[in-house]
């Protein structure tokens, strides 16, 4: 029997955060990761966008975490070196119904604390993008572009300075929710028990399939689980946009918008599928309704410029025809355990938020 104070499930950005926050504290921390590295799934498959905090409910964990989050995270990012860009954005209006949705996102962006937001007119953007074709938009200057990947390397490299282990190839196979200790049982090339006194889930898409496999917890603490996959096509050649470009929010995500990379390359999506099963294959038919999409906004998009890049699938507490749902954090009030905390729904804008989350997770647990 292994034992350790602290076992943290998940190598995403998350569960990464999560660990570099309680090993900063003192806490001895065991990550375990089912896959072969770090953010294999959800973190690494994602638009790279540093949110500002427009979209999310006054309020809501969302909100508060990705604006806070941002603050963070950006701090972070000059301090280690983590490269990124603080670009702006623009959301886009193509008509008078979708004017009026902007203005209640400029609302909302106001009402979360987002500065540095403003409405602007067909004049001003003209000056800003001239190839773009809308009538009104808002911009935000403090959305960014980050290297994913890198700043999950800087958040593993700071928890295994403080103390923390991150082991790969671990998945976890069970357990049993006991008092004052928890036991686990995780695979991988050697099979191991381990106890803890604390266990945190930051399993992402498996967080459901992590809790359901603990004996002695409530079922009914376990939230629903719908996965929305959304497909991204990569442009050859370089954009004659300087912002990322947004339409206005759709059911299920942000529309069909136009991010690029640090070094210039341009992706567009992702789109809403509703799916039942982890499929990370894009589908090549999708492409036309994207060059529909894309050329709502900007009608000079060429002809023959768009291919298959990565697809990624969002963790959602909320489905197809549902209010937008939030970040669920159960701390042991909440799960019915005092030594678990239990995290369901974090996609977008969990990478912007990390920082935020793995304090908020670290204050659960103290």
């Amino acid at each position: 029997m292994f034992r350790i104070d602290t076992v943290v499930v998940g190598a995403g950005v998350i569960g990464l955060a999560i660990a570099r926050a309680l090993s900063l504290r003192g806490r001895e921390v065991l990550v375990l990761e089912r896959d072969d590295g770090v953010g294999q799934e959800t973190s690494s498959r994602n638009s790279e966008v540093i949110h500002a905090g427009l979209y999310y409910p006054p309020g809501s964990l969302k909100a508060r975490l990705c604006v806070g989050g941002r603050h963070a995270l950006y701090r972070y990012c000059a301090e280690r070196g983590v490269p990124h860009r603080r670009c702006g954005k623009l959301v886009v209006a193509t008509s008078a119904d979708e004017e009026a949705a902007l203005q209640q996102l400029y609302e909302r962006a106001v009402a979360n604390g987002v500065e540095d937001v403003e409405l602007i007119g067909g004049g001003r953007l003209e000056e800003l993008e001239p190839e773009l074709r809308a009538t009104a938009a808002l911009l935000s200057g403090t959305t960014g572009i980050i290297d994913g990947h890198a700043l999950m390397l800087s958040l593993q490299g700071d928890a295994e300075n403080a103390g923390a282990t991150v082991q790969c190839r671990a998945p976890l196979l069970g357990g049993s929710l006991g008092s004052p200790a928890i036991r686990l049982r995780v695979g991988g090339d050697e099979a191991t028990e381990i106890e803890t006194k604390l266990l945190i889930n930051a399993g992402g898409l498996w967080a459901w399939d992590v809790s359901r496999s603990l004996e002695g917890l409530d079922l009914k603490s376990i939230p629903p689980r719908h996965l929305a996959k959304g497909s991204y096509f990569a442009m050859s050649g370089r954009t004659p946009f300087g912002h990322l470009i947004y339409p206005v929010p759709v059911a299920g995500g942000l529309g069909v918008h136009l991010t690029f990379d640090l070094g210039g390359q341009a992706r567009f999506g992702p789109d809403v599928e509703w799916v039942e099963t982890l499929d990370y294959a894009v589908d090549p038919t999708r492409l036309a309704a994207f060059y529909d999409a894309i050329r709502r906004y900007w009608p000079g998009l060429p002809d023959g410029v768009l291919a298959p890049a990565y697809s990624g699938i969002r963790p959602c507490v909320a489905g197809p025809g549902e209010p937008q749902g939030d970040f669920v954090i159960q701390g042991p009030e909440e799960t019915g355990h005092a030594s678990y905390v239990a995290l369901y729904g974090i996609g977008s804008p969990g990478l912007t938020a990390s920082l935020a989350i793995g304090e908020y997770v670290a204050a659960l647990a103290d």
